[in-house]
C-alpha cells in the first residue's frame, strides 16, 4: 500500500510530506524527551503548517474526481482542520482570547496579508491584473455580510445595548444562523457559483497533464486525509501544551498570539496556494481561493467553535470581541469588496493590504501576557 501511495503521488506532495513528517516526529521527541518549551512550540508550530500543507493537497487530490464546486465544499469542511484542533484544546485550557483572535486573525490573514502577497508577487511579475468573476464577487460580498453578522454581537451586548449581560445567548443565536447561511451556499458552490470555478478545473486539468504529477487514487487520498488529520489532532495538543509557558517566557501577549502566529500556522494552505496561482497569472483563481478561506471562517469555523465551546466543558466562546478587532475586520472585509469590484490588482495596493496587515498587528502587541 505504501508503495502505491509513493507511485500515486507527485513531486510536490512527496515533498511536503516528507516535511510534515519529519516535523512531525521531531515534535513528538521533542515533546516526550520534555525539551524547551519554546523549541517545542517552533517546531510543532512549524510541523501544524506543514501539516495543513498535505490536508490541502489532499483534498486537492480528492476534489479532482468530483469537480471544482465540490471541491469547495469538502475544503470547507476539511480545510480548516490543524485550525479547528488547535482552536479545541486551546479551549479546553481556557485560552479563549487566544481561540477568539485566532480565528478574527485567520480572517485578517487572508483578507490583508495573503491577498496583499498575491497581489504583490503577481503584480511585480505580471504588472496590473484583472479579475472580475461573479463567484469572486459574490464570494467576497458574502464574506462582508457574514463580517457584519459578527460585530453585532459586540454592539449588541455593549453598555446600556439590548442585550448587555447576554453575550452567550447572542452568540449561539448568530452562530446558528451563520451555519444555516453556509449550508445554503453549498448548492451554489457546488454549481461554481461561489468561489473557485472555471479557472480552478482548467488548473486541474493542467495538474493531471503535468508529467509526474499523476492523480492519487480515491484510496491514497483518503488514507492521506485520515493519517493528516490524526497527526494534526496530535502535533495540535502538544503546539497549545507549549503555547502558554512559552509565550509567557517571550512575553508576548495572547492577543498577539492568536492574532498572529497561530492565525498563520494553522492557514499555511491557503497562503501557499493563494500565492502560487497570482504568480502564474491566474488572479481570479487566487482572489477566489484567498477570500473563499476567510469565508469558511466567518462561516463554518466559528460558528462550530462556539456551540462546541458549550459541551466542552471549559470557558464558553462568544462573539463578543474588542471594539478594535472587529473595526479591523469590518475594514478588511470591505476593502476586499472594493478592490473586487474595481477589477483590477497593483503591487501597491498589495503593499497596502500588507501594510494594514503589520499595523493591526502591532496594535496587540502589548496586551496581556500568556498566563499573565
Amino acid at each position: 500500500m505504501l508503495s502505491r501511495l509513493t507511485a500515486a503521488a507527485g513531486r510536490r506532495a512527496l515533498i511536503l510530506g516528507t516535511v510534515a513528517l519529519v516535523a512531525t516526529v521531531a515534535g513528538a521527541t521533542l515533546k516526550f524527551s520534555h525539551a524547551g518549551d519554546i523549541v517545542v512550540f517552533v517546531v510543532t508550530a512549524i510541523a501544524l503548517a506543514s501539516l495543513a500543507s498535505v490536508v490541502g493537497e489532499a483534498t486537492d487530490q480528492l476534489g479532482t474526481r468530483m469537480g471544482p464546486g465540490a471541491t469547495g465544499v469538502v475544503q470547507s469542511a476539511l480545510g480548516n482542520l490543524p485550525e479547528l484542533f488547535i482552536s479545541i484544546f486551546a479551549l479546553r485550557a481556557g485560552l479563549v482570547v487566544v481561540v477568539q483572535t485566532a480565528l478574527i486573525g485567520s480572517i485578517l490573514a487572508n483578507s490583508l496579508l495573503v491577498l496583499g502577497a498575491a497581489f504583490v508577487v503577481g503584480g511585480l511579475k505580471h504588472g496590473t491584473q484583472k479579475f472580475g468573476t461573479s463567484a469572486v464577487r459574490m464570494t467576497a460580498m458574502l464574506l462582508v455580510l457574514s463580517v457584519a453578522s459578527l460585530a453585532i454581537p459586540t454592539l449588541a451586548t455593549a453598555a446600556g445595548a439590548p442585550d448587555f449581560g447576554h453575550a452567550t445567548f447572542i452568540s449561539v443565536v448568530t452562530s446558528i444562523v451563520l451555519l444555516i447561511v453556509f449550508v445554503g451556499s453549498i448548492p451554489l458552490s457546488i454549481k461554481g457559483t461561489i468561489g473557485p470555478s472555471h479557472e480552478r478545473e482548467a488548473e486541474d486539468e493542467r495538474k493531471a497533464s503535468e508529467p509526474g504529477e499523476a492523480r492519487w487514487t480515491l484510496a491514497a487520498s483518503l488514507i492521506v486525509l485520515a493519517l493528516a488529520g490524526v497527526a494534526a489532532a496530535l502535533v495540535s495538543d502538544w503546539f497549545v501544551a507549549s503555547l502558554t509557558p512559552a509565550m509567557g517566557r517571550l512575553g508576548l501577549s495572547e492577543e498577539f498570539v492568536g492574532l498572529v502566529i497561530v492565525a498563520i500556522a494553522g492557514n499555511a494552505v491557503e497562503n501557499v496556494v493563494g500565492i502560487t496561482a497570482a504568480a502564474r497569472n491566474q488572479s481570479d483563481l487566487a482572489v477566489s481561493l484567498i477570500l473563499n478561506s476567510s469565508l469558511q471562517v466567518a462561516l463554518l469555523l466559528v460558528p462550530v467553535l462556539v456551540l462546541l465551546s458549550m459541551v466542552l466543558g471549559g470557558p464558553i466562546l462568544t462573539l463578543v470581541a474588542p471594539m478594535l478587532l472587529i473595526a479591523a475586520l469590518a475594514l478588511a472585509a470591505v476593502l476586499g469588496a472594493l478592490i473586487v469590484f474595481d477589477g483590477e490588482s497593483t503591487y501597491v495596493e498589495g503593499l497596502a493590504l500588507i501594510g494594514l496587515y503589520v499595523i493591526i498587528a502591532a496594535s496587540v502587541w502589548y496586551g496581556r501576557p500568556v498566563g499573565g
